[in-house]
C-alpha cells in the first residue's frame, strides 16, 4: 500500500468527476430535474414574453354569455345561432372546443346540424379515452349526423405532476387516419402526426383577442374582428370547468393552452433537443479542466453555468428548446466538491512550513492503528524568536529531514511551539528508531550559517484503540515527562487511564459537589410547534469537576439511581428549576419547567409535601411544573403510582418520559395520571430513515391525542424532523435544532429577544 493511500481523505478529482457524471446521467434519464427545469423555463418565458399573432380569436362562453343567453347547457338551437352569427363575419374557420357527443331532442339536434351544414370550415372536439378493460378504447366524438358536416380535432393534452401542460400532441388516431389536435387545427397544419411538441409559453395569454359569445350573437362586435381569422369557441367561465394550470400564468381555461400551442406552430415547428446537449457540454468542461488547478476549474465551471443559463434564453426565441438541469447538476456537484475540499484543506496545513498540521493528523484515517511518535523541540520558541519567517521555514526543513532519516516516514505533521508527529509501521523497533533520531540532533542546525543547538524529547503511544486526538495528547504528555525526567523518550502509560479510585468515590464526590456548587442546572428550551415560541424548558443536572472537567450525566445520574442516592440530586435540581421558573414567569410571562423524577422516589411518602414546599417557597403555580417519569417507573402492581395522583391533584403536570422504550401499553397509560407523553429521542432521530420508527412516532401522537394528552418529541436535531413533527400535529419539540442545554442567563436572553420580536 502506498503511503498516500493511508493518509486521511486524499482529494480524488477523478472519483469526484466520475460520480458527478454518473449521477448527472441518471438525473437526466429519470427526469429528476423536471420541477427546477419548469421553473427556470417559466422565468425565461416571462423575460421573452411576446404577444400572439392575433389570427386566432377566442369567442368565449363567459359569465356574461351565461347571464345573457341563459344557464348552460344552451339548447342546440341557441348554439346554432352562435355558429351562424360567427359565419356571417366570414371567418377563415370555426373551431369549437366542445364534444357534441350526446343527443338532445331531434328538433334541436337537427337545427344545429343545419347550422353546421350551412357554414364553411367547421371543426369540433374529439376525445379518445382508454376504457376500463385493458386495451379497450372509447372514442368520444360528434354525433354521426354532425360528423358529415364538420372536421374533428383531438382535445387531449399531456399534463404532469402539477397538472401543467408543457407538451401537446400533434394529433390522435381516429380509425385508420390521424386527426389533428386542437392546436394543430387552429394553426391549420395540413398533415398532422401523433408526435408531441413543446408549447412556447412566452406567448402571453393576456394578448389573445377575446369576444363574448353573447356579443357575437347580438351583433355587438364589428364583423372585422372575425373576418379572415380562425374563431375558436370555448368555455372560459369557472362554472363550466375545464380549468388548467398554464405554466407561469396561473389557472385558466384549457382553450388558452390549445391557442398558445397553435401560436407556437404558426411561428414554425419547435425543435426540442432534450437534456443531452447540456449534459455533453458540462461533461466536456469537466473533463477538459480535470487536471487544472481548482481556481481555474471553478472559473471554467462558472462560465459554463452562465452559458447553460443564458443560452436557452436566446434559443427559445427561435423555438429551439433544450433542458439544462442535468448539465447544471454535474457542474454544481463538482464545484461543491472542490469548494468543500478547499475549505477542508485550508485548515489542515501549517501556515509557515506548509506541512500538514495536527488537525490533519487527528482526521487521518490511515494513521489510526499505527504507533504514534511525537517530538517536541523544547527550545523552539526561543530559536524562532530570532528568525524571520523564511528562516523558520528553513529550520523546520532541517528538523523534518533529520526525522525522516532511516525510516519509511513520508508524512510528518507539525504543530505549534515545535511539535512534530508521525506514525511508524507496527513492526518498527521503536526504541532503536528514536535513539537513532536523537543522535542526529546532537549536531546543531544551521540557518544562514548560524548554528542552533536543538533540545528535543520524544513521546510514544503504541496504539491503545482510542481516537487519534486522545493518543496525540498522551504522546505529548509522555514527551513532556521525558523532558522533565531527563530522558530521551518515554512511552505513554495506558494504566494512567484506569482511574479506579475515581469510580469508587463517584457518589460521595457527587454529594460534596452538590454542596460546593460544582453541580449546576442547565436548561434545554422546548418549542411550541403551534405558535413557534419557546413555551418552557427541561432542567438538566450538570457536573463540572474542578480536576476532571465536565462529568457525563449518564455516568453520575445512573450511578445515583442504581445506588438509591438520587433524592438529593433530584431535590437540588427541583429547587433550582422551580426558583428560575418562578422568576421567568414573573418577568417574561407564562413559562413551563420540566424536571426529571426518578421512579425510586415514588416510595417516599413525603414526596408530595416536599414538592409542595418547594413550589410555595418560590411562589410558582403548580400548573407550570412538569415532572417527567420514565416508563420503567410503571410498577406492575400500580401501588407505586399513588404519589403521582397526589401530585396531579396538587396541580403539577405529569409526563411519561422516553415513551416507546419500555412498557408502551394502554394498561400502562391507564395507570399513570399523565397529561403529557414524551417520545424517546431514539425514535425521533431516526424516523426520517426508518419507516418503523416513523410509524411509532405517528401512532404515538395519534394515541396521545385520542386520550387527550399532549405530545413532546425529544431529540429533534434537524429542521426536516421539525417540519415532519409539525405535519403530524405534535405540540412540543425539544432538541438541538430548538436549542442546546444552556445556562439560565442564555435562556433568559433568548426569551427577551423573542419577546422583543413579538412586540416589534
Amino acid at each position: 500500500m502506498k503511503r498516500q493511500d493511508r493518509n486521511a481523505g486524499p482529494f480524488r478529482p477523478a472519483k469526484l468527476l466520475g460520480w458527478a457524471l454518473a449521477m448527472s446521467l441518471l438525473f437526466g434519464l429519470i427526469g429528476a430535474g423536471e420541477y427546477v427545469e419548469d421553473r427556470l423555463r417559466i422565468v425565461r418565458n416571462h423575460i421573452n414574453e411576446k404577444p400572439v399573432s392575433g389570427q386566432i380569436v377566442l369567442v368565449a362562453v363567459d359569465e356574461k354569455s351565461l347571464r345573457d343567453v341563459g344557464r348552460w347547457p344552451w339548447p342546440r338551437s341557441r348554439y346554432a345561432q352562435l355558429v351562424e352569427a360567427i359565419e356571417k363575419a366570414k371567418p377563415k374557420k370555426q373551431v369549437h372546443d366542445w364534444l357534441f357527443s350526446e343527443r338532445t331532442t331531434a328538433r334541436e339536434d337537427k337545427r344545429l346540424e343545419q347550422a353546421f351544414a350551412s357554414s364553411g370550415d367547421v371543426t369540433v372536439g374529439y376525445l379518445p379515452r382508454v376504457g376500463p378493460q385493458q386495451g379497450s378504447r372509447t372514442e368520444i366524438g360528434a354525433l354521426p349526423e354532425f360528423e358529415r358536416h364538420v372536421k374533428l380535432a383531438s382535445t387531449g393534452m399531456y399534463y404532469n405532476y402539477a397538472n401543467e401542460v408543457w407538451r401537446l400532441p400533434g394529433g390522435a388516431r381516429y380509425g385508420s387516419t390521424v386527426i389533428p389536435s386542437m392546436a394543430m387545427a387552429l394553426a391549420s397544419v395540413e398533415k398532422p402526426t401523433t408526435d408531441e411538441f413543446r408549447v412556447d409559453y412566452s406567448y402571453s395569454p393576456e394578448s389573445i383577442p377575446v369576444v363574448s359569445a353573447s356579443d357575437v350573437m347580438a351583433g355587438r362586435i364589428p364583423a372585422t374582428m372575425l373576418t379572415g381569422k380562425t374563431a375558436v369557441i370555448a368555455p372560459v367561465s369557472n362554472r363550466l370547468g375545464d380549468q388548467w394550470n398554464v405554466p407561469g400564468w396561473g389557472r385558466i381555461s384549457g382553450v388558452y393552452i390549445h391557442m398558445i400551442g397553435a401560436e407556437t406552430m404558426l411561428d414554425g415547428a419547435p425543435v426540442d433537443f432534450g437534456w443531452i446537449p447540456a449534459f455533453l457540454l458540462a461533461a466536456a468542461t469537466l473533463l477538459l479542466t480535470a487536471r487544472l488547478g481548482p481556481t481555474t476549474q471553478l472559473a471554467a465551471i462558472s462560465a459554463t453555468l452562465a452559458v447553460l443559463i443564458t443560452a436557452p434564453l436566446v434559443s427559445e426565441r427561435s423555438q429551439i428548446f433544450f433542458d439544462i438541469t442535468p448539465g447544471m447538476f454535474a457542474l454544481l456537484w463538482v464545484a461543491v466538491g472542490i469548494v468543500i475540499e478547499q475549505a477542508r484543506r485550508r485548515g489542515l496545513t501549517n501556515v509557515v512550513s506548509g506541512l500538514p498540521n495536527l488537525t490533519a493528523l487527528r482526521r487521518s484515517r490511515g494513521e489510526r492503528n499505527r504507533p504514534l511518535v511525537v517530538a517536541r523541540v523544547i527550545n523552539y520558541p526561543q530559536i524562532v524568536s530570532t528568525l524571520t519567517i523564511a528562516q523558520e521555514k528553513a529550520l523546520v526543513g532541517q528538523i523534518t529531514s533529520r526525522l525522516r532519516v532511516g525510516s519509511e516516514v513520508s508524512t510528518i505533521y507539525q504543530g505549534d511551539e515545535g511539535i512534530f508527529a508521525w506514525t511508524v509501521p507496527s513492526t518498527t523497533a521503536i526504541g532503536h528508531h528514536i535513539e537513532a533520531l536523537h543522535a542526529l540532533f546532537r549536531s546543531p542546525a544551521k540557518v544562514d550559517r548560524r548554528p542552533f543547538d536543538i533540545a528535543i524529547s520524544f513521546g510514544v503511544e503504541i496504539g491503545s484503540g482510542r481516537t487519534l486526538a486522545n493518543r496525540l495528547q498522551s504522546a505529548l504528555v509522555a514527551a513532556d515527562e521525558a523532558s522533565s525526567e531527563g530522558l530521551r523518550w518515554k512511552y505513554h502509560d495506558p494504566e494512567r487511564l484506569k482511574d479506579v479510585d475515581w469510580r469508587l468515590s463517584l457518589l460521595s464526590q457527587l454529594d460534596d459537589a452538590i454542596d460546593h456548587g460544582q453541580v449546576w442546572v442547565a436548561f434545554q428550551p422546548q418549542l411550541d410547534l403551534r405558535t413557534n415560541l419557546i413555551r418552557g424548558a427541561e432542567a438538566l443536572a450538570r457536573w463540572t469537576h474542578p480536576e476532571k472537567g465536565p462529568i457525563s450525566p449518564v455516568e453520575f445520574v445512573t450511578a445515583a439511581e442504581q445506588s438509591d442516592r438520587i433524592e438529593k440530586l433530584t431535590m437540588f435540581v427541583l429547587d433550582k428549576a422551580v426558583a428560575e421558573a418562578a422568576r421567568i414567569n414573573r418577568e417574561y410571562g407564562d413559562f413551563d419547567m420540566a424536571v426529571n423524577l426518578s421512579a425510586r422516589m415514588l416510595t417516599d411518602k413525603s414526596l408530595l409535601s416536599k414538592v409542595k414546599e418547594v413550589l410555595d417557597r418560590h411562589g410558582l403555580d403548580p400548573a407550570r411544573l412538569t415532572l417527567e417519569l420514565t416508563e420503567t417507573a410503571a410498577m406492575a402492581s400500580g401501588s407505586g403510582t399513588a404519589p403521582l395522583f397526589g401530585l396531579r391533584d396538587l396541580g403539577v403536570n405529569i409526563s411519561i418520559d422516553d415513551y416507546g422504550t419500555g412498557l408502551s401499553t394502554l394498561e400502562y397509560l391507564k395507570k399513570i395520571p399523565a397529561g403529557e407523553i414524551k417520545i424517546d429521542q431514539g425514535f425521533v432521530k431516526s424516523m426520517r430513515d426508518h419507516r418503523s420508527d416513523l410509524v411509532m412516532v405517528q401512532s404515538t401522537i395519534a394515541l396521545a391525542h385520542s386520550l387527550g394528552r399532549r405530545v413532546v418529541a425529544e431529540g429533534v436535531e434537524t429542521r426536516e424532523l421539525l417540519d415532519m413533527l409539525v405535519a403530524m400535529k405534535c405540540e412540543v419539540a425539544q432538541g438541538f435544532v430548538v436549542g442546546r442545554p444552556s445556562s439560565v442567563n442564555d435562556l433568559t436572553k433568548r426569551l427577551l429577544a423573542e419577546r422583543k420580536r413579538r412586540v416589534a
